[in-house]
């Protein structure tokens, strides 16, 4: 698990402002509460659509926060 919390615009991920379509894009939200989101919300994401650095980002966040799995 990462020791610094991570924060991350939301705006800047595709996939991940579609699911927080109720969220301004300009907000920050931690890796915690974004790995929460693409779980969640899994049925919602275009993985055809995913960009390599959202990929990339799940990925980071499914090792961080669930212990290498998402539960889709």
């Amino acid at each position: 698990m990462s020791t610094a919390i991570d924060t991350f615009i939301i705006g800047d991920f595709p996939q991940l402002r579609l699911i927080a379509w109720n969220r301004d894009p300009l907000d920050a939200i931690t890796g915690e509460d974004a790995f929460d989101l693409y779980e969640r919300n899994w049925r919602f994401i275009d993985e055809k659509a995913l960009l390599p650095h959202e990929r990339d980002l799940i990925d980071r966040l499914t090792r961080d926060y669930g212990h290498g799995i998402l539960h889709v």
